[in-house]
């Protein structure tokens, strides 16, 4: 989609004729819809200087997209617009709230008249966030159209007194020109996703050196960054999403000082009632205290920590929280006597452990009359889809098996969920 096919979108004609095309009826006939529009004279009038096609094209893109992006930002998508690239390397707006509200906390180091940056703003999901909490925020990106798309989605959020957008390079953003700085450098080149630091756009050492210099900053960083490439200056967040981990961010200046610790989980969830019992958000710090937690057998209950504790190998920390120790010193699950429900791990009574066997396995799944099989593991090679067929479940109940391995040898514990954390 080029620029001047998009900005014909903008227009009130452009807008009307877009609002017209029913969602539901462009994903199920496309074609059909792509037809409909062609023989619209609307859709020409939008930019007689365009093929009809490519009008036709930036419309359906925009339905399409807005569809998908319901999914990262609710309802607000059906205002939005989006590029394919844009929508997929964007915040998840449960994410960029919460970042926004910790960054919020400092909008008194943007002087009067000033404003923060996000660098490599992309759509403006985190600019949007950030003014969405009253920070006057200015963002700055390289590629032309997505210029045009973020501009577009401060107009219709209405922030338009607070946030504004300027082509540019992150990279040659001058040094402290922001006192409160965001920046989510690219992590995609010309083969797809980069994992390399080095290779991000701007690179590591050009973002870690503007966020360092600004008074307050957060630099957003791959969930797998390594821990050598942290920064001695900042603080590290690993933030999921409903079990799914999503991101580090790093805290500098103030920021960090607010941190309250080196290294942090963080536990978000788009399902309502989830954190009722926490708020907002779980979190899990770091104890620099803290020695290597215990090695024990197996107890009543088995812990599975959230992947935001075990990326930020907040493990032992976690197992403390219950009195807990480890099955093996080298894997992420840890066992204690009591059931502690938290957003931070999920809980499993312990029904049946034994050293790994197929024929013994399947003979303790028909002992409990389970049909429905949830397989999970760690320290594991054994294909779990080649392993449910196998079992040849077929009961009324359900059981959650656990593939590990203490020391050399593989087990395998039989459990029970012991549920999640509900509203009140």
């Amino acid at each position: 989609m080029r620029v001047p096919a998009f900005e014909a979108l903008l227009s009130d004609a452009g807008r009307e004729v877009l609002e017209g095309v029913d969602p539901g009826s462009a994903v199920r006939d496309q074609l059909g819809t792509a037809s409909l529009l062609r023989s619209d004279p609307r859709v020409a009038a939008l930019d007689p200087d365009l093929p009809v096609s490519e009008l036709v094209n930036a419309l359906l893109t925009q339905v399409s997209l807005r569809e998908r992006g319901r999914a990262k930002f609710g309802d607000a998508a059906g205002r939005m617009f989006f590029t394919p690239n844009g929508l997929e390397q964007s915040t998840r707006r449960v994410v960029a709230e919460y970042r926004a509200g910790r960054t919020a906390a400092v909008a008194g180091a943007v002087p009067a008249g000033g404003s923060a940056g996000d660098l490599c703003c992309g759509i403006g999901a985190d600019l949007l966030a950030l003014a969405g909490r009253g920070v006057p925020v200015e963002g700055v990106d390289s590629d032309p159209l997505t210029v045009a798309v973020a501009r577009a989605n401060i107009g219709a959020l209405g922030l338009s007194d607070l946030a504004r957008v300027r082509e540019g390079e992150a990279g040659a953003s001058a040094v402290g020109r922001y006192p409160l700085l965001f920046c989510d450098p690219a992590r995609r080149g010309g083969r797809g996703r980069v994992f390399d630091p080095a290779a991000y756009s701007p690179p590591w050492d050009v973002a870690t050196g503007l966020a360092g210099a600004a008074e307050a900053a957060c630099l957003k960083a791959a969930p797998g960054i390594p821990h050598e490439a942290l920064p001695e200056d900042a603080s590290a967040e690993w933030i999921s999403v409903d079990g799914e981990l999503k991101e580090t961010a790093l805290w500098f200046g103030a920021l960090a000082e607010g941190a309250g610790a080196r290294r942090r989980a963080t536990v978000l969830h788009e399902r309502e009632g989830l954190l009722a019992r926490e708020g907002a958000a779980a979190h899990l710090d770091a104890d620099p205290g803290a020695g290597p937690a215990p090695v024990a057998p197996a107890r009543r209950y088995l812990y599975d920590p959230d992947p935001a504790v075990v990326r930020s190998h907040l493990v032992a920390e976690a197992a403390a929280r219950v009195d807990g120790a480890l099955l093996d010193e080298r894997i992420a699950y840890f066992t204690a006597d009591t059931a502690a429900v938290s957003p931070l791990w999920r809980v499993l009574e312990v029904v049946e452990m034994l050293p790994f066997s197929l024929k013994r396995l399947r003979s303790a799944v028909r002992a409990l009359d389970a049909g429905t099989v949830t397989i999970k593991k760690r320290g594991s090679a054994v294909d779990t889809e080649k392993l449910r067929r196998d079992l040849r479940a077929s009961g009324p109940e359900s059981v959650t098996v656990v593939l590990t391995r203490i020391g050399d040898r593989p087990f395998c514990l039989l459990c029970r969920e012991v549920g999640t954390p509900s509203p009140g």
